[in-house]
């Protein structure tokens, strides 16, 4: 008899007795939703034509999303992943400072591809995915280790492995067998907002591939190390971090890690969010004739730590700006909305002047909030000698009808309004009733370009 290690404790917790409530699927839904409509934006962008072009040699049944071309499983997984992650927009776990769907739905849509006839629900099987990224997240993953690391490149082949695993069905000792091969595949550094790079941009695409990857492996029955989590050169011990005195447990209290996650209403770096919506309130504020004299937001710790949040330029890629908390509550300021086009303006002086005026400083109040809450408190002086305070106690999250209006916009725009108005009826029936990995099959082909007449 094996001897129980952490990584098999949390496999014989995967897959909760009652089931998930209904609220834990619709959010799941909204995660799915969210994920397809970044992929389609972002289909144009280098990075995404980019690995295209490296999976577009493969053949099989899956879906690249926004795409016509059909390729293999390992292939999708990264073209998807890349896609999903182009826009800097995919749902966020402040956590484990992690973005797990992106990682995740690649892995579920790939494997339903290929079996459109598996037994499991694929959004189960994504909950799951979510939900041991987001608690293994939380213990591994510390602000001064998301400074070198790239959390999504640390958790993300693990959220992928248990997914993919659940969902092919594989049993418990295949299972632990996938999640101890996808920890070998941990991986991303955070060099990148210093140089100016794309590496930000595959770190998913790596990651959905290392773990379908590992899924497979193990379905043929490769082994993995069972203590890859908490062994003497495990995860945990590789990075010098010290297990959690209360052990780390899968849905304590029925409580689900994907209902932490929150979806972007800014194209933007986790961090510089709230600062965002707050500078988007307080400049709908300033009196008509006034202007911005002076700006001071006060943040928490985490984010002025994080690896290009704390930059003030120069901007030669919209990347940088994208990571910018200066840049991006300039840019709000100066255009009066929050959109994408906001990040192509990299040597707008009216944004280089507001950022000249704008003070960061550290609240110890919201620095004790985080990563539960992820507040901002902005304080703007104007040219007349009014004040005008914005808070917010924590990050707004885009609500489910922003989510699906976007998605709604980007398919009409790419695929017809036809294949759009199916894609909205996919999602929205996946949250009435259990999921069938069939109805995920269809909606993933209605992803594509012309994919409408192989979606039955």
């Amino acid at each position: 008899m094996k001897n129980s290690t952490l990584l098999r404790d949390l496999v014989a917790q995967a897959r909760p007795s009652g089931g998930f409530p209904a609220e834990v699927r619709s959010k799941a839904a909204t995660c799915l939703a969210d994920f397809i409509s970044c992929a389609i934006e972002a289909a144009d962008l280098p990075w995404s034509r980019q690995a295209l072009a490296v999976a577009a040699g493969g053949t099989g049944p899956c879906a690249v999303i926004g795409e016509a071309a059909t390729v293999g499983a390992l292939d999708a997984a990264f073209a998807n992943g890349v896609r999903g992650h182009g826009l800097v927009r995919e749902d966020m776990h402040a956590g484990s400072i992690s973005h797990m769907g992106v990682v995740v739905w690649p892995v579920v849509l790939a494997l339903v591809a290929e079996n459109p006839d598996l037994a499991a629900d694929p959004l189960e099987a994504a909950i799951a995915g979510y939900e041991i990224g987001g608690r293994i997240g939380r213990a591994l993953v510390t602000p001064d280790m998301a400074r070198r690391f790239r959390p999504t490149g640390l958790i993300g082949p693990l959220s992928g492995a248990l997914a993919g695993a659940m969902l092919l069905g594989l049993d418990q000792e295949k299972t632990v067998n996938a999640l101890a091969l996808a920890a070998n595949a941990f991986g991303g550094l955070n060099e990148w907002p210093h140089s100016g790079a794309d590496d930000m941009y595959f770190h998913p695409g790596f990651a959905a591939r290392s773990a379908l990857t590992a899924v497979k492996l193990a379905a043929l029955g490769a082994k993995g190390s069972d203590s890859a989590l908490d062994g003497v050169a495990g995860l945990f011990a590789a990075f010098g971090i010290p297990l959690p005195a209360g052990g780390i447990s899968l849905y304590p209290d029925g409580a689900s890690e994907i209902m932490a996650v929150f979806n972007k209403e800014v194209p933007a770096c986790n961090f510089a969010q709230s600062p965002c919506q707050v500078a988007l309130a307080a400049i709908k504020r300033v009196a008509e004739g006034d202007a911005v004299e002076k700006i001071h937001l006060s943040t928490y710790r985490a984010a002025l730590n994080y690896p290009g949040c704390n930059y003030r330029g120069p901007f030669e890629t919209p990347l940088q700006a994208k990571m910018s908390i200066f840049f991006g509550m300039a840019a709000t300021i100066a255009r009066g909305e929050i959109a994408e086009a906001n990040y192509a303006l990299l040597d707008d002086k009216r944004i280089a002047d507001l950022i000249d005026r704008t003070e960061i400083t550290i609240s110890d109040a919201l620095d004790g909030a985080f990563p539960a809450r992820q507040g901002a408190e902005l304080r703007v002086e104007t040219k007349r000698g009014e004040v005008i305070v914005e808070r917010l106690d924590d990050v707004r999250s885009a609500s489910p009808e922003l989510v699906r209006n976007r998605l709604a916009a980007a398919a009409a725009h790419r695929l017809g309004e036809d294949q759009a108005r199916k894609i909205g009826l996919a999602i929205e029936n996946l949250t009435q009733s259990r999921a069938s990995a069939g109805a995920v099959a269809a909606l993933e082909q209605l992803c594509r370009i012309g994919g409408g007449e192989r979606a039955v």
